[in-house]
């Protein structure tokens, strides 16, 4: 059943601390909003990554965004305790656009993402 406005609302919120920490640069918001055990997969310049989420982390940590940065957060569904987020970055450490996806768990009354998928613009790899 689709949740009420209200819910997502409370998700865009929630997606917001990913794009925050992306565009400072720093994981330190991305972690209020992932849980421990959150996994990622998508091609990262050709190379696939998958794993934890500690690599996504290291990621924003030592690369930083970029300074043309720019973000879109579009909720996509919420269904009472599950919400699919695509969030559309250009510029990311002044060169790469992405489309993210991230499936989030409504735990303990808090949005939480458990899993992150993404592309890399096919314009934007660099082998």
């Amino acid at each position: 059943m689709r949740d009420k406005i209200k819910e997502y609302a409370a998700v865009e919120a929630a997606a917001l601390k990913f794009v925050r920490s992306v565009a400072e640069g720093n994981s330190f918001h991305a972690k209020e909003l992932f849980t421990e055990d959150a996994v990622l997969f998508g091609m990262l310049d050709g190379v696939m990554e998958r794993g934890s989420i500690e690599r996504f982390y290291h990621n924003v940590d030592t690369v930083g965004a970029g300074e043309g940065f720019k973000a879109r957060v579009d909720v996509l569904a919420v269904e009472e305790t599950v919400a699919v987020v695509r969030v559309l970055e250009e510029g990311w450490g002044g060169r790469i656009d992405f489309t993210d996806f991230l499936l989030l768990l409504k735990l303990d009354g808090e949005w939480k993402c458990v899993a992150k998928a993404y592309n890399q613009n096919s314009d934007t790899i660099k082998l």
